[in-house]
């Protein structure tokens, strides 16, 4: 099957092949062709070009996207969107001002999702899960990177990580999976950090090995959770498993998570709404993604990326959601693009890009997703009617989608 989309008012994020992630001042530019068409055949963007050079009246189906936009589907690199049940208590308990460690010293947090996970059937999580996936490609997110984490034992991490693997068969989206094992102390663990530890490395990331269940390995590297010690014993042991570090650093405290991560060759380091120069000079001239997570600063009240400062200092940034029922109930990446040029002061050109390409970047897939480029995967945005691109984060509170291709497919 081929599909004809015509008369594009807009086509954005137009790319080399060897275009894998953009830096600093090249985050500022968003190549866009205007009056434009692209072409797809099965999953795979064939040709694009403008109007007056079009030569594909024969397409199978054609789309006439007069007024409209089109653009890459968002690549969302963080979510936990396999966990059961919500927390919309503990909303209601930071609203009468207790803060989020607060909540978590007295039972609450990621220990409450690991609490309701256990008692919930691998079929129940995996229907849970679906509903949120199918919404957030409705949203015009293409990919997504999954973690476990709400677990915490060896066979609950298994069970979530078997349900993510499910999600990646079984749909159209493209799904990356992250073994995060180290996301919280259980209790029957609170006096013996080590045992735990012993536990992710001897027993749960030899399973998840081979039974092929992720990608990546993570840990909420934090005060009150997972040292830099405790970090760097977990990222030694998954060498030999071939795990890539993706690690949760400087969420509330600044010290020393990013250097260990970017030593380590981490695809990513994630949140950073604290952020020192060391920091910054740890990540210069690495292959590691810092990525912002604009609605969970939005949802907690914290600090926001510094990610004007990140851009300016040279680096790359991705967006991503970080949608989790504790501190981000929401994977809706139009409102992160928003989010990130209303209170991170990121350009739209920037945001895109860190919602697109850096996106990708970030879960090791840009060679395939995250821009408009023959060769690479037909995931689109169709924009409704809009007066320019800069439209899509001013509206934040619209929808402005009109329709979401997958893999060549209509959502």
């Amino acid at each position: 099957m081929s599909l004809l989309i015509k008369n594009i008012k807009e086509l954005l994020q137009i790319r080399e092949p060897n275009v894998l992630k953009v830096s600093g001042e090249e985050m500022k530019t968003l190549p866009t062709l205007k009056n434009a068409y692209l072409f797809i055949e099965h999953d795979t963007i064939v040709d694009f070009g403008t109007m007056d050079n079009c030569k594909y009246d024969n397409a199978d189906n054609v789309i006439d996207a007069s007024g409209k936009v089109v653009l890459p589907t968002w690549c969302d690199s963080h979510t936990h969107i396999v966990y059961a049940g919500n927390r919309e208590q503990e909303f209601v308990d930071r609203i009468n001002g207790l803060s989020y460690e607060e909540i978590a010293n007295r039972g609450g947090g990621i220990l409450n999702s690991a609490k309701t996970l256990e008692n919930t059937s691998e079929e129940d999580l995996y229907q849970q899960s679906i509903a949120r996936v199918n919404k957030v490609m409705q949203l015009g997110s293409g990919a997504l990177e999954i973690k476990s984490g709400y677990g915490l034992s060896t066979e609950t991490e298994l069970k979530m990580l078997r349900v993510i693997k499910r999600i990646k068969k079984e749909f159209p989206i493209k799904v990356k999976a992250t073994f995060l094992g180290a996301h919280a102390l259980p209790k029957e663990f609170k006096d013996n950090k080590q045992g735990y530890l012993d536990l992710i490395i001897n027993e749960m990331m030899p399973k998840v090995a081979a039974d092929n269940l992720a990608d990546y390995v993570d840990v909420f590297c934090e005060k009150g959770y997972f040292s830099l010690e405790d970090t760097e014993q977990i990222l030694e042991a998954a060498k030999q498993y071939h795990l890539i570090p993706k690690i949760h650093v400087n969420q509330f405290n600044a010290f020393g998570g990013v250097a260990l991560a970017v030593k380590h060759n981490a695809i990513s380091v994630d949140h950073l709404e604290e952020l020192n120069q060391d920091d910054i000079n740890a990540l210069k001239g690495s292959d590691t993604m810092p990525v912002a997570l604009p609605s969970c600063s939005y949802f907690l009240s914290i600090p926001y990326t510094p990610g004007r400062q990140i851009i300016d200092a040279g680096l790359p940034l991705a967006l991503a959601t970080d949608f989790n029922p504790g501190s981000t109930p929401s994977g809706n990446m139009n409102f992160v693009v928003s989010t990130a040029c209303i209170k991170m002061k990121l350009t739209p050109e920037e945001a895109i890009n860190a919602a697109t390409i850096n996106g990708a970047y970030a879960m090791g897939i840009s060679n395939q997703y995250g821009s408009i480029t023959k060769g690479k995967k037909a995931n689109l945005i169709i924009t409704k009617k809009v007066p320019s691109y800069n439209y899509l984060p001013y509206a934040f509170g619209e929808n402005n989608i009109d329709k979401v291709i997958i893999n060549g497919e209509f959502i």
